[in-house]
This record gives structure tokens, C-alpha cells and sequence, in this order.
């Protein structure tokens, strides 16, 4: 949930600041051509990906250094201390990491207008205690001096019997981890990092909401120089006019909110055993896509059932019409790679078909879409939001539109009419989720690989290594002979 009347007030208030001085911060910024970033390691921020640096905060902070026409330099850590003191002695201009804007770092800091909302909640392993209260929650873990942290202390004024633990080394993620594997049971985080883990580990639960509604918001030092923090206030208050900011919320974390624990667990399950046998394929036949994408698509549309059959008629791994498969030169449905090179083909042809003016991944978005109802239908909608004020070209703006391709009154004045449009939405979310699941299992599966490579190679030196004989060493013949008895007389 985004709000303005954060940022709109602070504006108001620093329309009047006095001028910058010349050793100002901006300065210094357009000065050594760069901006200095220190941002969190996390899925919720930053991270690096199979095809480079991707996250929210990243694409954040890039859009402001654009605007500045300056580099975007980071300094990225998963210890929040580390770039708390790289903020205070100057190597970093701003911190970023979704981080929660508690009233301790009020008091210590200078918090740009607030862009995201989330709350904190409590977490333990399906199957183990639920604790409905908390009277009953038994020593959570948590980040030393985390956000997390600091609640506990303020619920502690309230609850004198709670009592937690502090870590000083792991990360939230890292806790999730031992959430999982059953060697912690509690833990606090931020409802949007629950939702992206669930997509990796379903058995993680909500036991409860601890506390909601918290500003999530990039820390300044607290100085009286406000030449960057006024160009941040501006910069903030223009994301969000634009629409620039809930869009990439959307891509992020628009998908992620819905959660099947079931559907979820079969997924995880169906990428160790059902997916090895048509990777090679989904692979081959990828074209421009991502062989990871195509697999979403297929998971999503037949749940890599090559003999899936839906009542319309659509049939095998990516569910094709009759007539779609003979365009597609597809003989037999059936077959698993003659279905997974036609549905290829098929999605790439809707994807030319996108206006080449619309921005990834909206024309991503779009072309799945056009898999799931056809282009013509897309095209009503986007139509349809056009009509409306919206923008037709942004799947965030069209989206809402699409479910009104159900009701006559909105069909009847469209060329293709009535439509399904609900189902497409959700078709795309739920591959977005698959997607980004694949993406996850593929990488750590890949890391794991480089780890036993590097072990075997390793082996292999030593075995190379020819070592010389170990002589044992004698001692010399003196120091064999026995001492002499010694008399008393």
C-alpha cells in the first residue's frame, strides 16, 4: 500500500529551504560523477541474479541516480551495522534495503518520505506450536537491533514474561532458513519477505500480525545539509505521481501476496521429479525466452502433464487448440516435444505481436496473456483502459479492465467481446509465481553444483600431488644404550 501524504508534507515544508552551500552533499555527488548507495543483501532489496544485480531497492536507486544523470555506485552488505557506519563516516550518501522506519531511527537518522508500507509478523514451521498470543510465544529470534528487535522491546513494556534472542550474525533470511530446517521456532519479519519465501518454502506460517502498518523508507544522516534530502522528496513525490513506483511494486511484489500452500508443495515437488525429463527441450526450443519462463507456462497449463486434455479441447504440456497446433506444425499434441516447440513458437508470435513502444516486462505480461484468451481480447482491454484514463500500454493500468470483458455492458461495445479476462489475470500471476520458484530451485541448484565442482577439483589436486617418502627418524646409537645403573654406597 503506497501513500502521499508523508512525502506531500515534508515537501510543502522544505519548498523554502535556503540554498545549498558549496561543500553540499549534492555537490559532492555531481562532483565525483557518482551516487553512493549502501543497500541490504535480501529478495526484498537486492540480490544477484543468474543474469546480474536484480531487486527493488536496486531498480529504485537506479531510477534516481538517472535523474541526477550520475552513476549508481553500491556499496551492498547483509549486515545493516556495517552501512550504518559507512553512513555515518561518509562513504554512503543514503541507505537502502527496505528498511522499516521505527521511532529509534527517527531519533538517529533522517528518513526520506515513506514508499512502502508492510507489518511485521510472527512466523513458525507448519506443524509445530501455533502460539495464539503472546503469553504463549516461547523466545523468538531475531536481527540484533533490527526493526524486529525494537518491537519486542516496546511489546516487552506491555508483556513483562516475553523474552527473545538477539542474532548478531545471521540475516532475517537466514533465520527463516532455521525456521524451516526446525532449529528455531519463532521468528519476526516483514509480511512482504514471508510472502516471498512461502513461494520457496510453503511450510513457513503466519501465526500472527505483531505489528502493521510501518513506513518502509531510505536513511540519510542526520546533518543540516538538505540538498540531497530535498531531491529526494521531489524524486519520491514524482514515482508516485507517475505511477513509476507502484509499477515496479508490481513486479516485484504484485504476484507474491496470493499463497496455496498445496499447489505450492506439488510445484516444488514436480520441478525434482517431473521436470528433468522435458528440460532439455523447454531448453532447446526457448528461443528468445527464458527456458525457465516456458516451463512456467507449461507447469501453469498442464502441470507438465503431456497427456492433459481440458474440456474446450486444448490437449498435451502446453494445452494447444486444434488449430493453433496445425499453424504451429505440430502433428500430434501429444507429443511432449512437438507440443513444447509449438507452444514456443506460438508464444513467440504473440509476443511480436506487442507494440514494440511497450517496456518490459509489460509486453511480457501482455503476450502470456494473449496465450491465455488471444490478442484480440487483449486488445479490447487495453482499448477498454484507454477509454478509461488509464495507460494501455502498462499491464498494471489494463489489468483491472480485463475481468470487465465478463460483463455485457462492457463487451458488447468491444470488437471481440466477451472474455474471460478474469482468468487471464490470474493466468499471469500464477506463472509470475512459477517463474519466479523456477528461478530460485535453478539457482541454488546450480550453486550447489559449482560447490561439489570445486570440491572435486580440489580432490583431484591432492590426488595429483606426489608426496615424498616419510623417512622415520632413528635416533642416534648413544641415545639408545642404556644409562647406567648409579650405587649408593
Amino acid at each position: 500500500m503506497l501513500k502521499s501524504s508523508f512525502w506531500l508534507l515534508l515537501l510543502i515544508i522544505l519548498i523554502g529551504c535556503s540554498p545549498e552551500q558549496p561543500s553540499s552533499q549534492l555537490k559532492q555527488i555531481y562532483a565525483r560523477d557518482s551516487i553512493r548507495v549502501g543497500i541490504l543483501h535480501g529478495p526484498t532489496s537486492y540480490y544477484v541474479g543468474v543474469d546480474g544485480p536484480i531487486g527493488f531497492e536496486l531498480e529504485l536507486s537506479q531510477a534516481l541516480a538517472d535523474k541526477l544523470g550520475v552513476q549508481l555506485e553500491l556499496f551492498p552488505s547483509y549486515q545493516l551495522e556495517d552501512l550504518l557506519q559507512k553512513l555515518a563516516t561518509g562513504k554512503v550518501d543514503y541507505i537502502a534495503g527496505g528498511l522499516t522506519l521505527t521511532e529509534q531511527r527517527q531519533a538517529q537518522f533522517r528518513a526520506t518520505p515513506a514508499y512502502r508500507w508492510i507489518n511485521e509478523v510472527l512466523v513458525f514451521r507448519q506443524g509445530e506450536t501455533w502460539p495464539r498470543s503472546l503469553s504463549e510465544l516461547t523466545a523468538p529470534i531475531v536481527v540484533k537491533d533490527s526493526s524486529h528487535a525494537e518491537t519486542l522491546r516496546q511489546l516487552q513494556q506491555e508483556n513483562p514474561d516475553l523474552v527473545w534472542q538477539e542474532e548478531p550474525i545471521l540475516d532475517s533470511d537466514e533465520i527463516l532458513q532455521q525456521v524451516i530446517d526446525g532449529e528455531v521456532a519463532y521468528t519476526i519479519t516483514d509480511s512482504n519477505q514471508l510472502a516471498l519465501n512461502r513461494r520457496f518454502y510453503p511450510k513457513l506460517s503466519l501465526a500472527m500480525t505483531v505489528k502493521d502498518n510501518l513506513p518502509v523508507s531510505w536513511l540519510l544522516a542526520d546533518n543540516n545539509d538538505d540538498s540531497l534530502f530535498t531531491v529526494l522528496i521531489e524524486f519520491f513525490g514524482n514515482v508516485y505521481q507517475n505511477g513509476n513506483l507502484i509499477a515496479l511494486e508490481d513486479k516485484y511484489f504484485g504476484h507474491v501476496q496470493e499463497f496455496d500452500y498445496v499447489d505450492t508443495l506439488a510445484y516444488i515437488d514436480a520441478i525434482e521429479q517431473t521436470l528433468p525429463q522435458y528440460r532439455p527441450w523447454f531448453e532447446h526450443y526457448s528461443g528468445e525466452l527464458d527456458w525457465r519462463l516456458l516451463a512456467a507456462v507449461s507447469y501453469q497449463e498442464s502441470h507438465w502433464n503431456p497427456v492433459a486434455k481440458s474440456p474446450t479441447g486444448v490437449r498435451g504440456l502446453m494445452m494447444l487448440t486444434l488449430p493453433t497446433a496445425k499453424q504451429m506444425g505440430v502433428t500430434s499434441r501429444l507429443d511432449p516435444e512437438q507440443s513444447i516447440r509449438g507452444g514456443s513458437r506460438y508464444l513467440h508470435r504473440l509476443f511480436s505481436r506487442i507494440p514494440e513502444r511497450i517496456a518490459m516486462p509489460d509486453r511480457l505480461w501482455f503476450a502470456l496473456a494473449s496465450y491465455n484468451i488471444g490478442w484480440g481480447h487483449v486488445e479490447d482491454a487495453r482499448k477498454l483502459s484507454q477509454a478509461m484514463g488509464a495507460d494501455p500500454d502498462k499491464w498494471l493500468e489494463v489489468k483491472p479492465q480485463l475481468p470487465l470483458l465478463r460483463q455485457r455492458r462492457y463487451y458488447q461495445h468491444t470488437k471481440y467481446g466477451f472474455a474471460r479476462g478474469d482468468e487471464a489475470v490470474t493466468y499471469v500471476e500464477n506463472i509470475r509465481r512459477y517463474y519466479d520458484t523456477l528461478l530460485w530451485v535453478d539457482e541454488r541448484q546450480q550453486a550447489e553444483q559449482r560447490i561439489e565442482q570445486q570440491k572435486l577439483r580440489l580432490s583431484e589436486q591432492l590426488d595429483s600431488v606426489t608426496l615424498p617418502p616419510i623417512t622415520p627418524e632413528v635416533e642416534p646409537e648413544s641415545a639408545l644404550k642404556p644409562e647406567p645403573e648409579h650405587n649408593n654406597f
